[in-house]
């Protein structure tokens, strides 16, 4: 029986920590292909900001909201590490001709699930319209009046926005 739990709590413990690094920025960025976005990435208020808070890959790309939702993004971002292998996105050339219809997949997912992503870490009941331009203020106020969600207004916000054809 003591084995029996012991190989539980291993299992249990090799699967925690798998899960914890495939969130790590260190992993995300590991791929050829990642390292694109990576340098666009190093130049947003996501990475370096005056607060000194920094949103990871993860933190925008797997909802925290609960197991299941994670691990499902989990098995979808499979698709990713397939294509990386496969050769589908594997060169500049060939991750720029993709590019468009990426962001479109993943804007339509972030639309789907309310940007959960960026309720990781926002929400409009927390902000304070006072203390933002005039033009932000207004945009934020009307866009909650109306139902809209983070995406609908703030693509780009960590990757350059591709080409739209």
């Amino acid at each position: 029986m003591a084995a029996l739990v012991t190989l539980v709590l291993v299992l249990v413990g090799g699967f925690t920590t798998a899960i914890e690094h495939t969130n790590s920025l260190e992993f995300c960025t590991s791929c050829h292909t990642m390292s694109y976005n990576f340098e666009e990435y190093k130049k947003t208020v996501h990475y370096s900001n005056k607060s000194g808070v920094r949103a990871v890959c993860s933190d925008c790309h797997v909802p925290k909201k609960n197991w299941y939702s994670e691990m499902y993004r989990k098995m979808i971002a499979v698709q990713d590490v397939w294509a990386e292998m496969a050769g589908t996105i594997d060169t500049r050339e060939k991750f720029d001709t993709r590019r468009a219809q990426m962001a479109k997949d993943e804007w339509a997912r972030m639309k789907e699930s309310d940007s959960v992503g960026c309720r990781n870490c926002h929400s409009f009941a927390a902000m304070s319209l006072a203390d933002q331009e005039k033009g932000a203020q207004s945009k934020h106020a009307d866009a909650e009046a109306a139902g809209k969600t983070c995406i609908d207004c703030h693509k780009g916000i960590a990757h350059k926005l591709p080409r739209m054809s």
